[in-house]
């Protein structure tokens, strides 16, 4: 008899851990667009690797600026070649993919003077990219789905502003503009993060690399320290950034056996654990890493 009580009791154990072990199942994120070795855009959501796919970068705009998209080679933004990827774009989001445009970038030419300023640039976002309309849309009529906000330059006044118009533009005409942010690991980030003071985020990948501080090289304890106060922070999930390879950052790699052994279990059951963020698809294509480690994520 015990024997046989045993049976359901284990089925039920069995249930529960697997089903614990799928509660708080992550996504991957993927920067895209920086380097012509990678796969295309459509090959890239095609492998359903990634559920988020981010296109790098709107490197020049606010302050007067005539702003800029530059995906290094894909496509000629000047002369409207870009075009020709909205139906990749298209593409992605059939599969389910999310597809945002990232601002900024570590090199580049942008920032914001004023609330009006921002209130110019989230028009034109706005306009040329989401679910507004311009004579002049860089990727075509496709709409994307979101902005990711990569400030690594210059002041960090008046983002805030320009988050609040983007989702207020998004809210009037009955859509949903997605918000991301890609701060530094040090807490808090001296650029982002009084956007994402806002609540108005929907994700935060923050960078764990190029931070000797934060990043796991450093020991469990302080990269455990920064991200218990990056979940203290208004937003929806909080991802984990990492690059793809050794040669995509110039520290905080950290090796794919690695960080499902001893990294991702110690974060993964937080309620604000969204995934892992890598920086880049051209790096990924040669080392297979988000192919390692999506079972874990």
């Amino acid at each position: 008899m015990a024997g046989r009580a045993l049976i359901p009791i284990q089925l039920a154990t069995t249930l529960l851990l697997a089903l614990l072990a799928t509660s708080h199942a992550g996504d991957i994120a993927i920067y895209w667009g920086q380097n012509t070795g990678e796969a295309t855009l459509s090959a890239t959501c095609a492998s359903r690797k990634y559920q988020f796919v981010i296109l790098a970068f709107v490197f020049q705009f606010g302050q007067g600026r005539a702003p800029k998209l530059d995906l290094s080679g894909h496509c000629d933004a000047s002369s409207g070649g870009c075009a020709v990827l909205s139906s990749d774009i298209r593409s992605c989001q059939r599969r389910g993919v999310k597809v945002l445009l990232s601002i900024g970038g570590g090199v580049g030419n942008y920032g914001l003077s004023s609330p009006a300023d921002a209130r110019l640039v989230g028009a034109y976002l706005w306009n040329s990219y989401l679910g507004g309309s311009s004579s002049s849309r860089p990727l075509g009529d496709a709409v994307l789905d979101g902005i990711d906000f990569d400030i690594e330059l210059g002041s960090g006044k008046f983002w805030d502003n320009l988050a609040k118009d983007l989702k207020d533009m998004g809210k009037n005409a009955g859509t949903a503009v997605l918000l991301s942010a890609a701060p530094q690991c040090p807490f808090p980030d001296q650029w982002d993060s009084g956007a994402i003071d806002t609540g108005l985020f929907d994700f935060v990948w923050v960078q764990f690399y190029n931070n000797p501080e934060c990043q796991f090289s450093s020991g469990r304890s302080a990269f455990l320290a920064a991200w218990k106060q990056w979940e203290s922070v208004p937003a929806g999930k909080i991802f984990l950034g990492l690059p793809a390879s050794k040669d995509a950052a110039g520290t905080g790699f950290v090796p794919a056996g690695q960080l499902t052994s001893q990294v991702l279990p110690l974060i993964r059951g937080s309620s604000k654990y969204g995934g892992v963020m890598l920086w880049s698809k051209f790096y990924d294509d040669r080392t297979g890493y988000s192919s390692a480690i999506k079972s874990h994520v």
